[in-house]
């Protein structure tokens, strides 16, 4: 065991390590885009919520009706804090377990499925697509978030 975590110490040379880097890399950037797109959305839908930013579309009185919810932009809002509430679980115990000591192949699946699961997640939020499809991508990711907190648990406690 202890030659495991002596390995597992020098994470650049961990292959599993480097896969869950990857991964989380893509799965943040994405998170990160969401910033953005909810920005394009504010912007062209005009609908703002700090009376700063509506500086350039008026002033007084005339910059007030543009302080206002928007369904487009709280639909992005809403699949940005999904991908938080996902996002964030799966950086720290997909690191959890990238130290766990898992085989490679076992933690590609993971990953690749977690990061694919997301990804779609955010186009049936965006396009929309129609149900049950965003409801099964955020099912599968977050199965693979639970999957790999068992696997910590029963390496950690040997259950």
């Amino acid at each position: 065991r202890r030659e495991e975590m002596a390995k597992s110490t020098q994470l650049i040379d961990n292959e599993v390590f480097r896969a869950y880097a990857t991964y989380t890399a893509i799965v943040l950037l994405k998170m990160m885009l969401m910033s953005l797109i909810t920005a394009y959305f504010r912007i062209t839908r005009k609908a703002f919520v700090n009376p700063e930013d509506t500086a350039s579309f008026g002033k007084g009185e005339s910059a007030k009706k543009f302080l206002r919810t928007d369904p487009d932009v709280e639909r992005v809002r809403r699949g940005h804090l999904n991908d938080l509430e996902n996002i964030v679980p799966f950086v720290g115990i997909g690191l959890l377990y990238a130290l766990s000591g898992p085989e490679l192949s076992t933690a590609l699946l993971h990953f690749r499925i977690f990061t694919g699961a997301r990804i779609l997640h955010t186009f049936a939020y965006l396009i929309p697509l129609p149900q049950p499809g965003r409801g099964l991508s955020w099912a599968v990711g977050y199965s693979v978030t639970f999957s790999m907190a068992y696997k910590v648990l029963k390496t950690a406690w040997l259950l």
